[in-house]
């Protein structure tokens, strides 16, 4: 296969995406995102949130990050965040499958795009720190939005959600104090579990 047959191929397996179903709603709660909305969502936040960023960030690179960090979920499958037997096996069944996805490309390409998947997932550069923030930020943001519809429907506990947000204000502590207080706001009206 030439590059751009090898590119071509990548874009249309990147199509997939737009059918894999997440748990959180959309903000009026009409139905639920699928991956590609998230993404998209994620890549629109990084450019305009990203003046709050606790360290200057390169915002192409976080946007690349965000759009191709659940491309893998084409094999591997979303794993919802409180699914403790999912989670279990989600790093052997995400590592197979950016193995795969990423190896359409050619082998620059997917060099690049694999290392800004490993980077994201390793969140030790400012950008990756930024777009894990995202990645948190967003359901939460969409959670109150939504009346916490999903949080309700899956009996998520307020103690839950600061665990899987122990490293989000590492991102940024503006829009981390800001997730907190839609935390507090759902506790006090009984749409996330207090233990």
């Amino acid at each position: 296969m030439t590059d751009f047959e090898k590119q071509m191929a990548f874009i249309m397996e990147l199509d997939k995406i737009k059918k894999i179903g997440r748990q959180t709603y959309l903000s009026d709660a009409s139905r639920k995102e699928n991956d590609a909305e998230h993404s998209w969502h994620l890549a629109l936040m990084a450019f305009v949130f990203a003046d709050y960023a606790n360290e200057k960030i390169d915002v192409l690179k976080t946007m690349k990050m965000v759009l191709l960090h659940d491309v893998i979920e084409i094999d591997a499958g979303d794993t919802y965040a409180y699914d403790t037997e999912g989670n279990k096996t989600k790093r052997e069944r995400e590592l197979k499958a950016a193995d795969r996805i990423f190896g359409l490309l050619p082998a620059e390409q997917a060099a690049e795009y694999r290392g800004l998947w490993d980077e994201f997932e390793a969140m030790e550069t400012a950008e990756a720190k930024f777009a894990n923030m995202l990645d948190k930020v967003q359901p939460l943001l969409l959670n109150d939005a939504s009346g916490g519809k999903s949080w309700a429907e899956h009996g998520v506990k307020k103690s839950q959600v600061m665990a899987r947000n122990a490293r989000t204000h590492e991102g940024s502590e503006e829009l981390w104090a800001y997730a907190k207080s839609l935390i507090e706001k759902n506790v006090e009206a009984g749409k996330l579990l207090d233990e």
